[in-house]
């Protein structure tokens, strides 16, 4: 008898320990999940899109914040810089990773594209968002380039607003580096893609005039000869 029960002791001896080792086995497994859940949770709130060049639209103001490297024009949300597209679906915010951060050295006589961020009597404020030549890097923060109302076109300019409008995207040529001058004279230079200042609805070439799509307002800009080609 003294055997017998010898043996039942052991029995459950072994018994419990391998219960407590299948129980060890799982937390050990939960710890896992646990550390790569907030892992997998961060993977899953970013993904990455496509390609874009400046001036690409990339979303819309009623599904993203406008986040790093964009900007908001007429519900919609653009990129500043080439780069990949970014999601942050976390707290849905949208951005572009420049290709890399190694800016490109701006001179005279450069060939760049940007956007008007403002009218004045005798001015024209650009910010610059691309230049010629160059896809694959971000363009410095150089501040608010001007286009001078001379420097306009090769003719007497009576109204800043019939050349240039608010958001419009235009091309244009370094003329001086110091002050950021513009000049868009040149017959290729000037308005790539006007938006209507009814509406902010993008607007049609037809013939020398300008027509929106969609409250059919004519208006006039000093439009370049690539108007909605996107050649930069």
């Amino acid at each position: 008898m003294k055997t017998k029960r010898g043996i039942n002791i052991k029995l459950k001896k072994r018994s419990v320990l391998r219960k407590v080792n299948r129980n060890r086995e799982v937390a050990d497994v939960g710890a896992v999940d646990n550390q790569a859940q907030p892992a997998q949770e961060s993977a899953d709130s970013e993904r990455l899109g496509a390609f874009v060049l400046p001036g690409d639209p990339i979303g819309t103001t009623e599904e993203f914040r406008a986040g790093a490297q964009t900007y908001e024009n007429a519900g919609s949300i653009c990129a500043t810089a080439a780069g990949t597209v970014k999601i942050n679906n976390k707290d849905r915010t949208i951005s572009v990773i420049p290709s890399t951060s190694t800016p490109p050295v701006l001179k005279r006589g450069d060939v760049v594209i940007g956007q008007v961020t403002g009218l004045r009597e005798s001015l024209v404020l650009v910010a610059i968002a691309g230049v010629r030549g160059v896809i694959d890097r971000e363009i410095p923060d150089v501040g608010p380039a001007v286009i001078h109302v001379s420097n306009i076109k090769n003719a007497y300019v009576k109204d800043i607003s019939r050349e240039f409008g608010l958001f419009d995207i235009v091309k244009a040529r370094i003329t001086d580096l110091k002050n950021m001058r513009l000049d868009t004279s040149e017959p290729e230079m000037g308005v790539m893609k006007a938006f209507c200042s009814r509406c902010r609805t993008a607007m049609t070439k037809n013939g020398s005039k300008l027509v929106c799509p969609e409250c059919k307002q004519v208006e006039t800009r000093k439009i370049s000869t690539d108007y909605g080609t996107g050649i930069i």
